[in-house]
């Protein structure tokens, strides 16, 4: 059996899907490893590193996609690359299929067996291949660092002879992976910080980081039985706004993370109450390439709007692509070793397998 990968479109994707670490993994099983020539050149893995660990490198991709068994990659393959793909290949990557319907359609067409690691279900077991936390626990990390980049002002509080510089207030909006890590990463660095989601199990997550949790007095249960937040009723987001205009007034910084799985990110923030900050205040938006939490957010720009920038987030993961590899090729080798039959030397597509069944791609609509 091989695994292969190929390079991402650098302009628009800089991690990789397999580090020498996890190519010495894979061959462990008993598996060959094909890379193509200078896949990791651009974060600073040489091909003698993965040729050190094992590795089989091509000279180009065609030779890689002709000859693999399985394929992994971070985004969806070209048109071009599904081509060159055999029959029953198995694909595992982050494929976001309700924006590649197309292209998943190709790949079931010719039989190829798509695995895409968004729809993994939130068990024990699936926790090593939980690649939306891993990447979701860099991106709250992220969001922090470059908002306090972009506030231009202190954020502990300082005590000098010439007077106190006051604690900058941070408010994060959602209480997930990524959440969760803005605030222990703000709460590090000095700021003051408070949070809010729909869920009201996330209060004891945000105080055992040191955060204050915003409520909202409801009767509704606003979690689904996978652990994610919902979409909000009228009434619900009525009570939101209302607490978010108190908020708003006195927060330095708000960095915003709320998502729904298969729909647009929810908007939280309107016009009006983004107006509502004071001038040098920063929003960031890491919903920005879903639709966004906030009014003005737009992915990959910044917006400045009565002196409140409004920055949109695109392609986070380019800004820390080593680790960010470091951790999604591990979250793949977990996925690929639940596959693998090594007795028998193949790959065991189980459907009675809740994280096989639940990551395949039968069909899209």
């Amino acid at each position: 059996m091989i695994v292969g990968s190929t390079k991402e479109d650098l302009s628009l994707e800089k991690r990789v899907s397999i580090t020498p670490e996890t190519a010495k993994n894979i061959i462990g099983l008993g598996i060959k490893v094909y890379l193509e020539k200078n896949y990791g050149n651009h974060i600073g893995i040489k091909d003698k590193d993965y040729i050190d660990a094992g590795v089989e490198i091509k000279d180009s991709s065609i030779d890689v996609l002709n000859s693999c068994n399985l394929l992994v990659k971070v985004n969806c393959p070209t048109t071009n690359e599904i081509k060159n793909l055999k029959e029953k290949t198995i694909l595992i990557g982050i494929l976001n299929p309700s924006k590649n319907k197309n292209l998943i359609n190709e790949m079931i067409k010719k039989k190829i067996n798509t695995f895409s690691l968004e729809l993994l279900p939130r068990i024990t077991r699936a926790q090593s291949m939980d690649v939306l936390s891993s990447q979701s626990n860099l991106a709250g990390y992220r969001a922090v660092i470059d908002s306090i980049f972009e506030f231009e002002k202190a954020v502990p509080m300082m005590m000098t002879a010439a007077g106190t510089v006051p604690a900058a207030k941070v408010l994060v909006i959602g209480a997930g992976v990524a959440g969760l890590q803005a605030i222990a990463t703000a709460k590090r660095l000095g700021a003051i910080v408070s949070a809010t989601d729909v869920r009201a199990a996330s209060k004891e997550q945000v105080e055992s980081l040191g955060g204050k949790f915003l409520t909202i007095e409801q009767s509704e249960d606003m979690e689904t039985t996978g652990g994610y937040a919902k979409e909000a009723s009228e009434e619900y987001k009525e009570k939101q706004a209302d607490m978010m205009r108190e908020a708003l007034k006195k927060n330095d910084i708000v960095i915003c993370t709320a998502l729904i799985p298969g729909k647009p990110a929810p908007r939280i923030l309107t016009e009006d109450l983004v107006k509502l900050m004071k001038p040098g205040s920063i929003i960031y938006d890491l919903a920005a390439e879903q639709g966004g939490n906030s009014a003005f957010s737009e992915a990959g720009a910044i917006n400045t709007v009565d002196g409140i920038k409004v920055i949109g987030v695109k392609n986070l993961m380019n800004r820390l692509p080593l680790t960010a590899s470091n951790l999604y090729a591990k979250n793949l080798f977990s996925f690929i070793r639940n596959l693998y039959n090594k007795e028998k030397n193949y790959f065991y597509i189980n459907l009675e397998d809740e994280i096989i069944n639940k990551s395949l791609i039968k069909e899209t609509n």
